[in-house]
């Protein structure tokens, strides 16, 4: 697969000099556009440390799954915002209730239920944002519908495919590996030839590969982690990116020390993954329901807050995004 990017990249240096990159910021390119090195890394321990794979899951949650989910909070709890969240009360407020009291009950009545529904909304979201990222740097309409519906069909087949592969009789994972890197490898041939060889030819590659460890992985957890280390970074540099420009603003807004940004993320960081993975060492096993009801909320007001048709959204975040 890299070597066919490489490839490409190279065949378009006319329309994609590797001064285009350097010029810009590269933290944004290596974080947003194309953060591979991740799930790369996921992968090389992994299989270099077997023996791990517990730690190796938990220092991927403390350093980049749950801060993640924690930044959805200093990100809500913007001054600005306050108005707003007071004014739709039912929807900031009362329905993160419900989420909260339906996912206790629907926990405690049917554990298999509560994880696929988890399931089925943990990759909604995650394509959501892969496809927001992509609006957000595309400026051709045509373009951005290319990869939106690419995003979403790639999306939708390795979900069945891990739903086929872990709970039904899939097994050659050489073949489901070899028969989805052919039909990624052929969908960005057609990219190409359309609109030519530039840096979006990243975001889509982005964009596809995130559940594309479902086609190998020996275990779900590392199917959901593994390629979603990248949405992590994405949301982590956009929303401090976010952040920051709100304190340049208007620094009188904050009624909380400046770099209650880390802050938060770090210590919810810490808590969450301690909750998740140390219930099985302490037999509390439903520990692990805090965290994930935590990560619904993130679903769902997430879904709110980057919603940019909504005018109040576009004035303080999507400006701050450009």
């Amino acid at each position: 697969m890299f070597w066919f990017v490489e490839i490409l990249l190279l065949k378009g240096q006319s329309s994609l000099k590797i001064n285009d990159i350097t010029k810009k910021n590269i933290w944004e390119f290596l974080m947003v556009k194309f953060p591979i090195f991740f799930p790369l890394s996921y992968i090389f321990l992994l299989n270099q440390y077997p023996n791990y794979e517990s730690y190796i899951i938990f220092i991927t949650l403390l350093i980049l799954a749950e801060p993640h989910f924690g930044a959805t909070w200093p990100f809500l709890l913007y001054k600005k915002n306050y108005a707003v969240i007071k004014e739709r009360n039912f929807f900031y407020i009362f329905i993160p209730i419900f989420i909260c009291l339906f996912s206790i009950f629907l926990f405690y009545y049917s554990k298999t239920s509560f994880y696929f529904i988890f399931l089925v909304a943990n990759i909604y979201h995650v394509t959501k944002q892969s496809v927001g990222i992509s609006k957000l740097y595309i400026k051709n309409v045509e373009e951005k519908s290319f990869q939106s519906i690419t995003i979403y069909c790639f999306a939708i087949l390795f979900f069945f495919i891990g739903i086929l592969r872990f709970y039904g009789p899939l097994q050659n994972t050489t073949l489901i590996s070899i028969i989805s890197l052919s039909l990624i490898i052929i969908t960005l041939i057609v990219y190409v030839s359309v609109y030519k060889v530039n840096e979006n030819i990243l975001i889509l590659l982005t964009g596809i590969l995130i559940f594309f460890p479902m086609c190998f992985v020996s275990k779900p957890i590392h199917g959901i982690i593994m390629g979603v280390t990248m949405h992590y970074t994405q949301y982590l540099y956009l929303t401090y990116k976010v952040y920051k420009s709100r304190r340049r603003e208007n620094e009188q807004s904050l009624s909380i020390k400046k770099n209650y940004y880390l802050i938060i993320i770090v210590f919810y960081g810490v808590i969450m993954s301690l909750l998740a993975t140390s219930g099985k060492s302490l037999n509390i096993e439903n520990l692990i329901l805090i965290p994930i009801i935590g990560q619904f909320l993130h679903f769902y007001i997430d879904s709110l807050l980057w919603k940019f048709s909504n005018e109040h959204h576009r004035n303080v975040t999507l400006k701050f995004l450009k």
